[in-house]
């Protein structure tokens, strides 16, 4: 849901929560200014289970063995399946991705470094992401075009094509079913293999809590990284000679327009307006990392920044491989901008195309010309 900014500028004002429709019909209620986003964010009356929704809320039909996943659980079974995914997802073995993502962001601009022109997301910040969550979590080199492809139907169908949509999901599915028997065989150094083999007192993941977990970390290990990425590139270059600093750019351009859809347990007052049980509440961080109550002028770039974005989320969902995606987009931009001091945008700024989503701001290309 990509708002324009006199909209936010509204809402900040005069509407703490507002009714809306998504393009789907779905009825929810908006959530914008920063100290509200943040607030509910941590709320235990706020749940991510569907179950304590309306059932207005329709979004992705995906089977149970997909859904099962960290951001549809409440405690307590959410705080036992994040524990023991803490055991695998270390600093330590996130840290060490880093040579690998270096080397990954080398090759692939290796490959454009001789042309004039590039689409640095059909080109860099697609592939990256994928090679990346393939290689913490063990898939075969073969198989990333695959999931790439799949991915992008699912999240973005052609026409609005269900069918298409629930193959992919089916696919998607069918994969991480074989390749966790395979692992389940024959272990491997990778973060798929440490899940498996994850236990506390006894206690391990269940079959469809490996599924559902691998596919949660696939599908946020990819699309939010590749739009982080790509816009991160883009504020670059617009803002010329600036610092990177990775936080200012998440605040900036938040990959992640809304965080995942929550339903109250009970009626909730938000700065007073009263959300009443079970409706759907979506906290756009877009908006909230834009708060000029939180961020003095929120619409310029200042690396160094203090105050902290909500591009992450917050609370008990704060996002799991957070560390490894500041660690990516830190290289992946940096690395360009290094390679290619001569960086501009092929087209003005108003021509540029991004992706039709509620969900995230990304750019669907980022045409350039690289000397």
């Amino acid at each position: 849901m990509t708002v324009p900014g006199d909209l936010h500028e509204r809402l900040w004002e005069n509407a703490p929560a507002c009714r809306a429709e998504l393009p789907d019909g779905s009825p929810v209620w908006l959530v914008t200014r920063y100290a509200d986003v943040r607030a509910l964010l941590a709320d235990p009356r706020l749940s991510v289970d569907k179950a304590n929704g309306d059932g207005s809320w329709r979004g992705f039909a995906l089977p149970p063995a997909l859904d099962a996943n960290l951001l549809n659980t409440d405690p307590p079974h959410h705080t036992r399946i994040r524990r023991l995914v803490s055991q695998a997802f270390t600093p330590r073995r996130t840290e060490s991705l880093r040579p690998v993502i270096q080397h990954t962001a080398d090759t692939l601009l290796d490959r454009i470094a001789g042309d004039d022109e590039a689409d640095l997301v059909r080109d860099y910040a697609g592939p990256l992401p994928v090679a990346i969550i393939s290689d913490l979590l063990g898939f075969p080199g073969a198989d990333r075009d695959d999931f790439r492809l799949w991915t992008d139907t699912m999240l973005l169908p052609p026409a609005g094509d269900r069918a298409a949509a629930a193959a992919a999901i089916g696919a998607i599915h069918s994969y991480l079913r074989r390749l966790i028997a395979a692992k389940r065989a024959d272990p491997a150094d990778d973060l798929l293999s440490a899940l498996i083999a994850a236990r506390d007192s006894g206690d391990r993941l269940g079959e469809d809590e490996l599924t559902s977990l691998a596919f949660l970390l696939l599908l946020a290990g990819y699309e939010n990284t590749v739009h982080a990425i790509g816009t991160g590139v883009l504020t670059m270059l617009r803002h010329p000679g600036l610092p990177l600093d990775v936080e200012e750019l998440l605040r900036y351009e938040s990959p992640a327009t809304v965080l995942l859809r929550r339903f109250p347990t009970e009626d909730v007052d938000v700065s007073g307006v009263v959300v009443p049980r079970g409706q759907t509440v979506l906290l756009v961080v877009g908006a909230a990392n834009r708060d000029p109550d939180a961020f003095a002028e929120p619409g310029e770039v200042r690396p160094g920044r203090v105050g902290g974005h909500l591009s992450f989320g917050h609370g008990i969902h704060y996002c799991v491989a957070a560390p490894l995606a500041r660690i990516e987009l830190e290289i992946a931009v940096g690395t360009v901008l290094r390679r290619f001091p001569a960086l501009r945008l092929a087209v003005p700024p108003g021509e540029l195309r991004w992706r039709p989503s509620f969900r995230a701001r990304g750019l669907a290309s980022l045409p350039v010309l690289l000397r």
